[in-house]
């Protein structure tokens, strides 16, 4: 028998599910269906994230990169339903860490969120970086420092861009959900008008047929493995779209009937992005004047736009680009600020008292906030001089968020084996009995995409001067400093005082018996 929702303004449900943590609720729950929704589809974000990497795709696969869209698509829809399933049953803030730590133990729980916190400080730092990408394309006069041509110009312009959208996330989010909300909803709102209309524009602007995706650029002559390996290395570009669907859960605190509405979120943004953004980029082939050129493994789509709907309209179409990237740094910020927020609940992260405390104005937490901001701009700051700047700071985004995702989706393949997975009740999200075999699919495809991200190709991580062995193995580095070096502190620090803060534990009040009423 399917279960009741509750009745309209109690929340006596939501609780009791955020009860099973040991958990008091604090945040305010203010967001609605579609609010999830928004925070899903603006952290995976169609425009950001095709505006941002088409030029690497097509400069390092030519037109057939573009199925690796499809590709990704297929893998990553795994993982959401594996996600959307244990939404239903756990919609609590810092969703990853909170499903790593119950399906498998503290240790790897703490991993799976200290390496998904890192990554979206360093994603933050990545979206930001979209900015330089857009607008001195619309105009020069956003070309801060120098013109352009300079070694560094392009590299340092963007991380004056970038620290300006991370100031603007940074101070949203310290004034409360409710604002955060109100404007990530308006700019997904346009971002998705605006990709429809993108879509009809170029549809009516076709210059070839979709045979055009068979097309290699004979970028497989470099490669060992012929166009397989250009492949693998284009298929980053679209790697980097489709994640972050896990943004809806990780609100759950903050929804209204999260675990009916964290799972249709997370599958309508992912499915949303993947029809629409897979229409923009076969589209763009089909309608660019032409294929040759340097323009196109340079500027991207962003020269796509121009070319083909001129420079009034064209413009106009990159503000709404910018529009979009904004809400996504945004909404990359809100999912950081939750998952900090779970794990210094738990005691699990330096000064966590401070780190958890909840702004009795804002109703949410402002320390998170400005730490993550000033991590995300010292990112930037370290690589002010690095002309590979793009590539190399989103491509390790992206491998973190992927093993994340595998300290998820790993452990709760164990328990299906193990016979220890319990879907939500009735009436919820569930996989039933295909359960088991989307599972292998989703952590088989993180293992493979992880593996093939972190390799230490120089097409990815030093493809131009200065050539140093350190760049190109330098997400092998960073990752391994990260994941080693945050694991001993926590296994010799931080692991002795792990447990729920007093002030945030639910008391549950003791069991007493009713007196016996005597007998007449």
């Amino acid at each position: 028998m399917t279960k009741a929702a509750p009745p309209s303004g109690t929340h006596g449900h939501d609780d009791s599910e955020l009860a099973e943590f040991g958990y008091r609720p604090e945040l305010k729950r203010t967001l609605g269906n579609f609010h999830t929704f928004a925070a899903g589809i603006s952290y995976i974000s169609i425009l950001t994230g095709t505006f941002q990497l088409f030029y690497f795709g097509y400069g390092s696969g030519g037109p057939a990169y573009w199925w690796s869209w499809p590709m990704v698509f297929v893998g990553q829809f795994a993982v959401a339903l594996c996600f959307a399933e244990l939404a239903a049953r756990h919609p609590v803030a810092g969703s990853v860490y909170n499903w790593s730590k119950r399906l498998g133990n503290p240790h790897l729980g703490w991993l799976a969120g200290w390496m998904m916190l890192i990554a979206s400080i360093v994603s933050i730092a990545a979206v930001a970086l979209a900015y330089q990408l857009t607008l001195p394309q619309i105009s020069s006069a956003f070309q801060f420092v120098g013109d352009g041509t300079g070694t560094y110009d392009v590299a340092t312009n963007a991380v004056v861009l970038a620290a300006v959208l991370i100031l603007f996330t940074t101070l949203v989010n310290a004034f409360g959900v409710k604002l955060m909300a109100r404007i990530n909803t308006a700019g997904v709102f346009i971002e998705l008008v605006a990709s429809v209309v993108l879509i009809v524009m170029l549809a009516l602007h076709i210059t070839r047929g979709p045979q055009v995706v068979l097309e290699t650029n004979g970028t497989g002559a470099g490669h060992g493995a012929g166009y397989l390996g250009a492949f693998l290395v284009a298929s980053l570009a679209s790697a980097y779209v489709m994640y972050g669907f896990d943004t809806a859960a990780s609100l759950g605190e903050e929804s209204l009937n999260p675990s009916r509405n964290a799972p249709r979120a997370i599958l309508r943004a992912i499915i949303a992005s993947f029809v629409l953004g897979g229409l923009v980029l076969l589209l763009a082939l089909m309608s660019v004047s032409s294929l040759k050129g340097d323009k196109l493994s340079t500027d991207g789509l962003q020269y796509v736009v121009l070319d083909v709907l001129g420079p009034t309209a064209g413009k106009g179409m990159l503000w709404c680009v910018l529009i979009a990237v904004t809400v996504c740094a945004l909404a990359v910020h809100t999912a950081a600020i939750r998952l900090a927020f779970a794990m210094a609940r738990d005691n699990n992260l330096p000064a966590s008292s401070v780190l958890a405390r909840v702004s009795p104005r804002f109703r949410t937490p402002v320390v998170p906030a400005v730490v993550i901001g000033v991590l995300a701009l010292a990112i930037l700051v370290v690589n002010i001089r690095q002309p590979q700047i793009f590539t190399v700071v989103t491509s390790i985004g992206i491998i973190m968020i992927y093993l994340a995702y595998l300290g998820v989706t790993a452990p709760m393949l164990v328990a299906r084996l193990r016979g220890r997975w319990t879907p939500a009740g009735e009436g919820r999200f569930s996989l039933g009995r295909w359960g088991l075999a989307v599972n292998v699919v989703a952590v088989v495809w993180g293992a493979g995409m992880t593996l093939n991200l972190i390799w230490p190709r120089p097409a990815v991580y030093n493809a131009s001067a200065p050539y140093h062995w350190y760049l190109r193995w330098g997400a092998v580095l960073f990752v391994a400093v990260i994941a080693g070096g945050g694991f001993a502190y926590y296994w010799f620090v931080q692991r002795h005082r792990t447990g729920v803060l007093a002030e945030h534990r639910l008391e549950v009040p003791p069991q007493t018996s009713e007196p016996t009423p005597a007998s007449d």
